[in-house]
């Protein structure tokens, strides 16, 4: 399955934020309740919640609900479909033949 341009820059999205890259960061050591994030982040929960909304939507990262509180962990499905379609984006398939020449 091909991603749109919209699908593919909302999975990019989710690297374009300090906090995000720390909660990324965060998460390679395995899931982790909101109430740890909130802790080693010191931002507001509405703030992480944000920010967990896009990593999410992203594919990147998953949550699951265990009594109040969300406890979140990198999608490896996600994080193999990021690599993948960054490879894609970067890829040098040739040169243009209508570019101009000097």
């Amino acid at each position: 399955m091909e991603l749109t341009d919209k699908k593919t820059a909302e999975m990019f999205k989710a690297f374009c934020d300090e906090n995000r890259i720390k909660i990324m960061k965060l998460l390679q050591g395995g899931e982790k309740c909101a109430c740890v994030l909130l802790d080693d982040l010191h931002i507001t929960q509405p703030t992480l919640s944000h920010h967990m909304k896009i990593l999410c939507d992203s594919g990147v990262v998953v949550g699951r609900k265990e009594g109040k509180w969300m406890h979140y962990s990198i999608s490896p499905d996600g994080a193999l479909k990021a690599i993948s379609v960054l490879q894609e984006l970067t890829a040098v398939t040739g040169q243009d033949p209508s570019c101009c020449k000097e």
